[in-house]
């Protein structure tokens, strides 16, 4: 299946939330669903389904790949899988974080002006 242009189209925001949670660096899959809900102040709890059926479309988009690191199965599971953001994906988290300073520079030109 050939790669979508990922960068330019608008992200679903658990999409969005993963490549957040990336963007600092690479995590295992339960280490992102407690970092998007650290980010999100406890008000997104993303579950097992959501996440990983997430990471498998965003691998697939090329927006993510697994990571060669590997830890220490004595200070954690071995058999965690790290991920990581690609170029492709911080390019669409930028274009998205883009997108919506546009949203709300427009949200806050109207309030504004009462409109």
């Amino acid at each position: 299946m050939a790669k979508k242009d990922t960068a330019q189209a608008p992200l679903t925001a658990a999409v969005l939330h993963i490549l957040l949670a990336l963007s600092t660096g690479e995590r295992h899959g339960y280490g992102i669903m407690k970092q998007v809900e650290a980010d999100s102040q406890g008000k997104v709890k993303m579950g097992p389904g959501t996440l990983y059926g997430s990471i498998g479309r965003m691998m697939e988009a090329g927006l993510i790949r697994e990571s060669d690191k590997r830890v220490d199965p004595e200070l954690d599971d071995g058999r965690r899988i790290y991920y990581k953001l690609t170029g492709a994906g911080k390019a669409a988290l930028a274009a998205e974080l883009k997108r919506f300073r546009g949203v709300v520079a427009v949200a806050e030109g109207r309030l504004a002006y009462g409109q």
